[in-house]
């Protein structure tokens, strides 16, 4: 279809239309048209409009040329184009302009034949395609046209074209059945005579050859080898014309030269002209085409892999009659050579001998041509062409000329002697050096074989040559060819001895030479004369060859202080800093002298490493004196640069001049040469900047009296031309010429992201930068130029384009790279930073005011963020997705990193998201090609992700803040949706490709689903990772290498650790260098083999570093991503059943990846982290889920919970839902056992890995725990058969189930835990210390019980209890270490607690002693004083680090409860329990006193208090001392009983504290706090004080049950006096007495008052508990107002930025936390009333029927002695020793004043209460009946 296309665009006259345009477009004419209509901007701007016309003209030609190339043009287009050929002229250099060649070359095309050397089957194919064949009148037409004796323009162009057709003309010939075309085809040599008397080749070599684009298109030079070797080759007697031609004018001017004459000016010089372009077009081979083989036919076949060349390599194949006729022609020139064609067949020779195979036959034919040598080299044997001939030549002129050197005093010196080289020889001798210069560069066997020669000695020669008296320009030449010798290091070593012996540059002066000699001397006094300076350029370029080979560290030793020092000096002294003052002939040479010696300085530089001895003087013996030696050239070079020295102050006007001759964009002379120099100026700044941390460092460690400074702060220094600070902006602004100077751009891009990482230094960039516009727009126009270039990366394999081009596609890829890293190292410093401002943020204002703009609007320039976009949106628009991430992984990585940075640093984040969402729609059209692929490089792929995951992350919560929910719903779908989108405009197509995976779906109608994009994501991050073979190693030991390469580790720009393979390698080679001893020669390329297998293992292990990182960092980025999408975005957004749907598929899709045999441990942590948050957001969503609110049923309200009813009230036909929640039962046991392999998985290690996976396991395990129900007092209605018989609820299915999956892993997961509980991670411990309580929690069969028992786990963490003693003991000091350990231990307590609520478990704890362990903690001994503003503490802003007093209590509390726990479960050791519990509370009886006492009352205080009874009411009761396992005497049996005594006295002495209605008085709230804590704390408050009175009544309660054996023998606890019932109006003055005395014993007025107290108490509880419950029924019709106020008991600060749904959430939080506190304190009051009742019915009983007033003793005698058989009611005597002073009276006011309290509204107001309350809670009709007996009791009247 293209050619259809191509050939009838040919057919409609495009030739003409081409060359019309051609003649036409002219760029003065289209710059005076934009002119006038001022479309004309900058010199930059006039430069591209100019490049741009020059290019429209360059590809017309061009698409001429192509066409001519593959098919030539017919009959009219070729005369079309001729007639165009006639009118062209030439540059005013005397060459063809690009499109005259362009257009000259489509015609030789034209005309090519070169066809006729294929075979017959091709030939005949290409001959009926060939116009110049099948078109009638062609050949006779064109053959006229030329034959015309019209001169052209330009003769040349025209001989040129006559050649080419006379060539074809006669390979037409060469054709059978031309006999037609005889009439032409016989013309040939006459058309060929025609060109050459127009010097066709004088022509060719000076305006085609010599052209500027010459070299640039390799069938350019194909075609004028092809017209030259046809030439030599077709017409051969026209060649042997020439030859004999120039052999009669070499005669002519030997005649005339002999005569004395003039010789003849119409001399003809067509062979000369003919030698002269063979040489010129052979002498560059850009292509390595090595085109030049074809001259060369050898008589053996070279030993070489590679075929080069029309025949090379195959041995016994006979060459081509070509290459044949070539050769001869090269060799039969050199035969009996007349003068006249020397020097241009030595030229054409150098042309010929370009390429290492070419130089090596050049070599060998040289040699062949000397062989036959004679002493007198006039004779007839020997060849004027041969290396014998050429360096006998010249070891007799160094023979001649020596004798005429004269003595170093001779002030003659620089006169040339009267007997020098005449201008001809000079001439003939630079021939043969370039000659040889280019067959020794070439080929180092030649080389070598020169200079090993015994005879020729070139190298001594040359030096000889060189201190004779010769011309500056054949110095200069032998200079060249010694750098030529001096690329084989075998020879650049004794070189540098020899340079230093024969004092070319005079390194020694002695003391009796007055007159300094050597090239310095050349220099100042020749060459500056002359303003030209060959020579020094010469010795510069050999010096830098030297350098490279060969660096001797002695130079000069025995002599001179020995080192490089002085050769440095001259070349920075004399030659640089001299160079700008110098006068120049030739202007260009000014920047070719800076280009020479500011490479050998950068090769010095590059190649110097700072050495902690280069810093310490160095002493050397010279004739007997100790003198200091000379520092390595690379010290000198570095102190240099860090000071401000004339070098560095040169090297930065060099880089100004150099910047303002590139803004000029107008040719100059030697601009090339300026380029390099300012390269080497930057470079060496650069590697000044690499190396100067270490250098200064070592400076710093060493004794040197040296000062220098860091080189960035040198570059703020003023510049002396322009007064200014502008050194950093002239480097800046080679960026702005980044298009035609890449490697001028990548060196100041390198310099500025070096010098930014300084904060101080960015402000002052910042202000150099912005502080002139037009130089501002500059740089910012620079910057953006450089990373708009189109280039691809060094490793996308470029199939196109010359080895420059790629050289320069890559260098501008770093150039950008190194671009994005100062945007991102600047981007991490404070503000204003460079990139701000390169990123177009405002400056001047807060850069959170920024409006960021497309360009051109509003102004705004285009900028680097503008840039970094178009980078990325490149390709998102089709299928393929972002170009750049695959054709420039690196580059994009950056990219993607830049713009997370912005949008993560707060001052940026708002405008660049806003503009990345407005304006470019960036993160959707990005996202939506996730996930990259790219296996090939496979780290830049993840860190691409990565960088876009977390932008994502940052969009999806700032817009979910912004309640911007569009944004937020659209970005979900793409992420989430698992049904196929079209997301293409182009109609590509859907996103997912058809052969992605949808089985890792379970639900149903996977066909129309696709797979969400989170999993794809997922699916593309590869888990397993290969790891390197270990080291095989012969000769190194590989321990010692391992050492090696953990010394050679660094972080690299990313913070990753890394092995620097280039030290590495320095370290092994210095290692083998330094081996000695014939046999580590031998061995050594064994032992660099094994070097380079250690580099590749390093590489690789480099390489797995970084792409698990990579592999990390993105697994963190996804988490990170779908942590968002599940805690930030509103939950309303996804659907709840799609919510636990996407959860669970996440859930199952990580564990299958890291539980796969091949995933690497190391991503492990992140996964861990990834399922615990996962596992979280699973357990809430369930949860919520289940929970409905409540609804009224018929006469009663309850909590529905969905699934609950769907099952009993749904037939199982209509029930949508499987199992427990949305995604069934078999979906959350399928993660239970995943996570239960996740933990088996990770082994004996990764203890912090398991912290998360227990962390999830709980989450988990909460699923099937039951919500926080409402205690609505209703459910207890139910009878116990019909709970026993009702159905399996799904809590308890699931829960079922659960278990036994954990118990079907057995002992395995058992170890684990076990083992992560007791040691380890505190975190860790503490997390599996939860998960036992869970799993022993829900255990039923107390496997889990059993093993902690039988496997010592569970005695290993009671003994713990001591161990943690003294560090809980260290955390009640003022200022405490770290809390880790309290919370260690309340985690342990807890568990144990747990473990203690099972009767089993409570038996275990009380065989490992817990009890017994717990009174020998000291800890509880330590409590600190209450401070006397402990009350108020609460007033001060609360802090994390809890006051000394919580801290204690936190450590008591748990202490406490495990006792409670212990004393409630074990029934059948209850005795033994209660002892232990005993002998606890009296080993730190102190301590329980001061609790006892109460001094203070606080929220705190009475949760002590509330506990300490509840023991106390189970402990210390009578029978407990006789169960004590000890072997007491009577004085400690009494002091245990005093200690009892004391314990119930004190116990009874609360109940005048806290039986009372002011008790709530005595706590006094602090105003400022807020309300909903007040609320809450006072809920605590005054469930503590209900707790406590029902604890010390039940105490009570069981004291008097266990002391009295009957009736008639009561222990009284309370007086019969009723007073305080009385004196109970107003609140007690003594209400802070610490203790009742006891012969001051409560009245049973205190009881009777209780009793009241809780009455009326029960009554408001229940009104509350009742208005709550009907609240919790209607919460959505409640008024806003009470929501807030329910809201903000729960979460008091930001109840305003929450939803409707959130606060309804909350409030019925709030409102089932308050049922249930109301419903605990009605169980509390009903518990105290009925305990008050029984006491008091106890009591009255007692005092009314049994007890004797005090005039009857006896009695009471005799009731003493019934208690003698118990010990422990001698404690009690107390009691009864109060009651001896009851009399009659007393019980007689008793029976009054209890009539008149114990009245009728009291006792309605119980027997309402029992009705309410006590039928289904309590023992039934039992309030009934004491009131009844009470009742009875008063009404008996004692007589």
């Amino acid at each position: 279809m293209t050619t259809r296309f191509t050939d009838e665009l040919m057919e409609q006259g495009l030739t003409y239309k081409v060359l019309t345009l051609v003649s036409q477009i002219d760029v003065n004419n289209e710059f005076e048209k934009l002119q006038r209509e001022r479309g004309l901007g900058s010199e930059k701007h006039r430069k591209e409009v100019s490049d741009l016309i020059k290019e429209c003209r360059q590809s017309l030609a061009e698409s001429l040329f192509a066409w001519a190339c593959q098919s030539p043009l017919g009959k009219d287009d070729t005369l079309l184009l001729i007639g165009h050929l006639e009118r062209v002229t030439v540059e005013a250099n005397g060459t063809l302009d690009a499109v005259n060649l362009a257009l000259l070359m489509a015609l030789l095309y034209c005309f090519d034949i070169s066809f006729i050397e294929q075979s017959t089957e091709e030939r005949d194919d290409v001959i009926h395609q060939l116009p110049l064949l099948t078109e009638r009148q062609y050949i006779a037409t064109v053959h006229s046209r030329l034959q015309d004796s019209q001169p052209w323009k330009l003769p040349g162009l025209q001989a040129t074209v006559r050649l080419a057709w006379a060539l074809a003309l006669r390979g037409i010939s060469q054709l059978p059945d031309v006999t037609a075309l005889a009439e032409f085809t016989e013309a040939d040599e006459a058309m060929a005579e025609l060109a050459i008397t127009d010097s066709v080749f004088l022509f060719l070599t000076e305006s085609v050859v010599m052209s500027e684009n010459f070299y640039q298109e390799e069938f350019y030079l194909r075609r004028t080898h092809n017209l030259i070797t046809d030439f030599l080759a077709l017409m051969p007697m026209k060649v042997k014309q020439l030859r004999n031609r120039a052999d009669e004018d070499a005669r002519i001017i030997h005649m005339s030269v002999q005569m004395g004459n003039e010789p003849p000016i119409s001399l003809r010089r067509d062979l000369e002209h003919l030698m002269l372009l063979i040489g010129e077009l052979y002498k560059k081979n850009p292509f390595h085409l090595e085109l030049a083989l074809e001259y060369w036919c050898p008589s053996e076949p070279l030993q070489t892999p590679t075929v080069m060349g029309s025949y090379l390599g195959v041995a016994h194949q006979r060459p081509p009659q070509r290459q044949v006729v070539l050769s001869k022609f090269v060799r039969q020139m050199g035969d009996l050579l007349p003068p006249t064609i020397y020097i241009p067949y030595l030229k054409m020779l150098q042309g010929l001998a370009d390429g290492p195979q070419c130089a090596h036959y050049c070599f060998s034919l040289l040699k062949v041509n000397g062989s036959s040598h004679v002493e007198n080299i006039q004779g007839a044997g020997g060849s004027p062409v041969s290396w014998e001939h050429f360096f006998h030549s010249l070891m007799l002129y160094h023979e001649h000329l020596r004798k005429d050197l004269p003595s170093a005093d001779s002030v003659q010196y620089r006169h040339l002697p009267s007997r020098g080289i005449t201008q001809k020889e000079q001439d003939g001798l630079i021939a043969f050096l370039q000659l040889t210069s280019t067959i020794i560069t070439w080929s180092e066997n030649a080389r070598l074989a020169l200079c090993e020669h015994p005879q020729w000695t070139p190298v001594v020669v040359i030096l000889g040559l060189l201190q004779c008296s010769i011309p500056p320009v054949l110095k200069a030449e032998l200079l060249k060819t010694l750098a030529a010798f001096g690329k084989s290091p075998e020879i650049a070593a004794p070189l540098w001895q020899s340079l230093e012996y024969t004092q070319i540059l005079q390194t020694v002066r002695v003391p009796s030479q007055r007159q300094a000699i050597g090239i310095e001397v050349e220099l100042n006094e020749i060459e500056s004369r002359c303003e030209e300076y060959p020579l020094t350029r010469a010795f510069c370029q050999l010096i830098s060859t030297l350098v490279e080979s060969s660096f001797p560290s002695n130079l000069g030793a025995g002599l001179r202080p020995p080192g490089f020092d002085p050769y440095l000096q001259f070349l920075r002294d004399s030659v640089f800093l001299r160079f700008q003052t110098r006068a120049y002939r030739r202007a260009a040479e000014k920047w070719e002298v800076a280009e020479v010696v500011l490479e050998v300085f950068y090769k010095l530089l590059r190649d110097y490493e700072p050495q902690l001895e280069d810093f310490v003087d160095q002493f050397v013996e010279l004739q007997g004196e100790e003198i200091i030696a000379y520092k390595p050239p690379g010290f000198s070079l570095m102190y240099h640069l860090l000071n401000e020295s004339p070098m560095l102050e040169l090297a930065l006007s060099l880089l100004e001049e150099g910047v303002k001759h590139l803004d000029t964009y107008a040719p100059f002379p030697g601009k090339q040469h300026l380029e390099k120099a300012v390269q080497h100026c930057l470079a060496l700044l650069n590697l000044t900047l690499q190396k100067e941390n270490l250098f200064m460092d070592l400076l710093r460690e060493s004794q040197l009296a040296l000062i220098v400074s860091p080189l960035e702060q040198l570059l703020q220094g003023i510049n002396p031309r322009t007064k200014k600070a502008d050194n950093v902006v002239n480097i800046a602004r080679y960026l702005y010429h980044g298009n035609t100077n890449s490697e001028l751009a990548f060196e100041s891009a390198k310099i500025l992201c070096c010098i930014s990482c300084n904060s101080n230094i960015q402000i002052k960039l910042v202000g150099d930068f912005t502080h002139d516009q037009s130089v501002s727009q500059k740089l910012m126009a620079g910057f953006v130029e450089c990373l708009d270039s189109e280039d691809t990366e060094e490793f996308v394999r470029l199939e196109e384009g010359s080895e420059l081009e790629k050289k320069l596609a890559v260098i501008r890829h770093e150039t950008r790279i190194h671009i994005l890293n100062l945007l991102i190292t600047s981007l991490e410093r404070n503000p204003p930073s460079l990139a701000l401002y390169l990123l177009g943020f405002e400056l001047k204002k807060p850069v959170s005011t920024t409006n960021l703009q497309d360009p051109g609007v509003l102004g705004c320039p285009r900028t680097c963020l503008h840039a970094i976009l178009n980078i990325l949106e490149k390709g998102t628009k089709g299928r393929m997705g972002p170009v750049a991430v695959q054709e420039s992984p690196q580059l994009a990585e950056l990219c993607y990193q830049v713009i997370y940075q912005l949008c993560a640093c707060s001052d940026t984040s708002g405008p660049t998201m806003r503009y990345l969402r407005t304006s470019q729609d960036f993160l959707f059209s990005q996202l939506q090609h996730l996930p990259f692929f790219n296996k090939e490089y496979e780290i830049s792929m993840l860190n691409q992700m990565s960088w876009l995951m977390k932008t994502a992350s940052i969009e999806l919560r700032v817009t979910s803040l912004n309640r911007q929910r569009s944004h937020t719903q659209r970005l979900l779908h793409l992420l989430l949706d698992d049904m196929p989108v079209k997301p293409y405009s182009d109609g590509e197509g859907g996103i997912e490709d058809e052969n992605r995976s949808v089985s890792g779906f379970l639900h149903f109608d996977t066909t129309t689903k696709v797979r969400r994009k989170i999993l794809s994501i997922l699916d593309s991050i590869d888990f397993s990772q290969e790891i390197p073979e270990p080291l095989q190693l012969d000769f190194f030991d590989r321990s010692r290498i391992e050492q090696v390469i953990a010394n050679c580790e660094h972080k690299n720009l990313r913070g990753q650790t890394v092995c620097n393979v280039k030290h590495l390698h320095r370290v092994l080679v210095a290692e083998v260098n330094a081996l000695q001893g014939m046999a580590a020669i031998g061995q050594r390329p064994l032992l660099m083999e094994e070097i380079s297998t250690i580099l590749q293992y390093v590489v690789a292990r480099n390489k797995l570093l970084q792409c698990l990182q990579a592999k990390r960092h993105v697994l963190e980025s996804w988490r990170q991503l779908v942590e968002i999408i599940l805690t930030a975005c509103p939950q309303d957004l996804i659907q709840a059943e799609d919510r636990q749907l996407i959860i669970r598929d996440i859930l199952q899709d990580v564990h299958d990846k890291i539980l796969d045999d091949e995933a690497a441990q190391e991503l492990m942590p992140v996964v861990a982290g990834a399922v615990f948050t996962l596992t979280a957001h699973l357990s809430q969503a369930v949860r919520t889920e289940q929970k409905q609110p409540l609804v009224p049923g018929p006469g009663e309200a309850q909590y529905i919970f969905t699934l609950d009813s769907s099952f009993s009230s749904l037939p199982p036909a209509e029930s949508p839902l499987v199992g427990f929640a949305s995604i069934g039962d078999s979906s959350l046991h399928i993660i239970l056992k995943k996570l239960l392999d996740f933990i088996l998985k990770t082994g004996g290690g990764f203890q912090r890995v398991r912290t998360h996976l227990y962390g999830s396991l709980l989450y988990y395990l909460q699923i099937a725990q039951r919500p926080d129900e409402p205690d609505t007092l209703e459910a207890a209605k139910k009878t116990m058969w019909e709970r026993l018989t009702a159905p399996e609820d799904m809590f308890s299915k699931l829960q079922r189930e659960n278990i036994a999956i954990i118990e079907s892993y057995g002992a395995a997961l058992m170890e684990v835990v076990c083992r992560d509980a007791c040691d380890g991670h505190e975190i860790g411990r503490m997390l599996a210390l939860a998960l036992l309580d869970r799993i022993v929690s829900v255990d039923k069969q107390q496997q889990w019980l059993l093993y902690l028992s039988n496997s010592g786990y569970l005695k290993v963490l009671v003994d713990s209890l001591v161990e943690d003693d003294r560090t809980l003991q260290s955390l009640l000091t003022p200022q405490p270490p770290l809390l880790k350990a309290l919370y260690t231990y309340e985690s342990k307590m807890a568990f144990l607690t747990r473990v203690a609520k099972i009767q089993q478990g409570a038996l275990e704890l009380l065989r490992c002693g817990v009890i017994v362990r717990l009174a020998q903690c000291q800890v509880y001994d330590m409590r600190p004083e209450m401070d006397s503003q402990g009350l108020f503490s609460m007033r001060d802003s609360p802090v994390f680090i809890p006051a000394p007093v919580d801290r204690y209590r936190q450590i008591l509390l748990p202490a406490l409860q495990l006792c409670q726990v212990v004393l409630t479960s074990s029934t059948a050791q209850h005795l033994q329990a209660a002892g232990q519990v005993l002998q606890f509370l009296i080993s730190h009886s102190d301590t329980i006193q001061a609790i006892l006492r109460c001094q203070d009352v606080s929220a705190g205080s009475l949760q002590e208090l509330a506990l300490l009874t509840g023991i106390i009411s189970k402990a210390a009761l009578p029978g407990i001392l006789s169960e004590l396992d000890i072997d007491v005497n009577d004085g400690s049996l009494m002091e245990l009983q005093g200690h009892i005594g004391r314990f119930q006295r004190q116990c009874l002495g609360l109940l005048t504290r806290f039986g009372g209605a002011d008790r709530l008085r005595q706590f006094k709230f602090p105003d400022d706090h807020l309300e909903g804590d007040r609320v809450s704390k006072r809920d605590e408050i005054e469930l503590a004080m209900q707790q406590i009175c029902a604890n010390v009544m039940e105490y009570c309660q069981s004291f008097m049950l266990q002391s009295s054996p009957t009736f008639q023998h009561v222990v009284c606890l309370f007086t019969p006096s009723l007073s305080e019932t009385v004196n109970r109006d107003g609140p007690r003055q003594d209400t802070q007495a610490p203790v009742v005395p006891y012969w001051h014993l409560p009245g049973l007025g205190i009881v009777i008052y209780l009793l009241k107290q809780s009455a009326s108490d029960f009554f408001s509880y229940y009104d509350s508990h009742r208005r709550s419950v009907t609240k919790l029924q209607n919460v959505e019709q409640l008024p806003p107002d009470e929501i807030k106020e329910l809201c903000q008991s729960v979460m008091p600060v930001g109840v305003d930025k929450i939803s409707t749904t959130q606060k309804y959430i909350l409030a019925r939080r709030r409102l089932v936390k308050l049922i249930n506190n109301r419903a605990k304190l009605l169980s509390l009051c009903s518990f105290i009333i009925e305990t008050c009742l029984f006491i008091l019915w106890r009591h009255l009983e007692y005092y009314l029927l049994h007890c004797t007033p005090t005039d009857s003793q006896d009695s009471l005698f005799a009731s003493r002695t019934l208690f003698k058989s118990k010990r422990l009611q001698e404690a009690n005597m107390d009691f009864r020793s109060g009651l001896t002073i009851v009399s009659q009276q007393d019980i007689d006011q008793l029976q009054t004043d209890a009539v008149n309290a114990f009245g009728e509204s009291l006792q309605k107001k119980l027997l309402d209460i029992e009705g309410l309350y006590s039928k289904v809670r309590s023992r039934y009709s039992f309030i009934q009946a004491l009131v009844r007996r009470i009742r009875g009791l008063l009404r008996i009247s004692r007589n």
